[in-house]
């Protein structure tokens, strides 16, 4: 079965690159542009992962996944913060408002797709 991401991005070249890395592993791509709209797919679409941009028009990738991660039946959908905000503290302000895992940008092929690897095998793991 192919896994389904929903990648909430607001910058056209990142949501190309990153579309292109997770289509040429064979995943299929759903795209949001905004907090709003991707919040909005993750309660209609329920994909399998999510990731997450931080600094978003609307509302921001953090309260969005704060809001998921408050919803019992969507909790168990993993949420990577992907985000150019790699200061010190910026991993840690990710996780603690619910993000599973933070992937900085620029983000490698390999990074990325080791990531989704890892978390779509734990989330799996966890509904067995």
């Amino acid at each position: 079965m192919v896994a389904t991401i929903l990648y909430v991005e607001d910058n056209p070249q990142n949501m190309r690159l990153v579309r292109k890395m997770l289509n040429s592993a064979g995943y299929q791509v759903i795209e949001a542009e905004d907090g709003m709209s991707g919040y909005q797919a993750i309660i209609d679409l329920r994909p399998d992962l999510v990731l997450m941009d931080v600094n978003l028009p609307d509302i921001d990738g953090l309260e969005v996944t704060a809001r998921i991660k408050s919803l019992p039946d969507y909790a168990g959908i993993p949420i990577l913060a992907l985000t150019a905000n790699a200061m010190h503290g910026d991993r840690e302000r990710c996780l603690e408002a619910g993000c599973d895992g933070y992937i900085p940008k620029p983000v490698t092929k390999n990074e990325l797709l080791s990531g989704v690897a890892y978390y779509l095998e734990q989330a799996e793991r966890r509904k067995v």
